[in-house]
């Protein structure tokens, strides 16, 4: 039997575009990937979340990336699109990835906003508390 899978959809493709693109921004200024689309399934009493890249410092800081595009910046643009419920959603995930360490590093958020093709790399744009 043949396996059927489900045609991309536009905005799926553009999404994926515009996630190698602050990926490849993010490894020009010396980060490193560690995973991407990292997804935590939802729960009887979660919402679960999902976190586009996930990437290291040289340091050693963990930098867990929401990446936005928007055709125009009318509306407030990209990063005025990612509201409390979606920052919520992206804590969440952080946190259930940090499980994984004994001992986790230092993180933070950044958000890669992608306004008719301006990128803007915010670094430590929102804290998880």
């Amino acid at each position: 039997m043949f396996s059927r899978r489900k045609a991309a959809t536009d905005k799926q493709i553009s999404g994926d575009a515009a996630e190698a693109r602050a990926l490849e921004h993010l490894r020009q200024h010396g980060l490193t990937l560690v995973e991407r689309n990292y997804r935590v399934a939802r729960g009887p009493h979660s919402r679960g979340g999902e976190i586009d890249l996930i990437l290291r410092e040289r340091d050693g800081t963990l930098v867990f990336v929401e990446v936005r595009e928007r055709a125009d910046a009318s509306h407030g643009g990209a990063a005025a699109s990612i509201g409390a419920a979606k920052r919520a959603s992206l804590v969440l995930a952080a946190r259930h990835y940090l499980l994984r360490f004994t001992a986790p590093p230092g993180c933070r958020f950044d958000i890669v906003a992608i306004d008719g093709g301006d990128l803007q790399w915010l670094r430590g744009a929102f804290d998880a508390a």
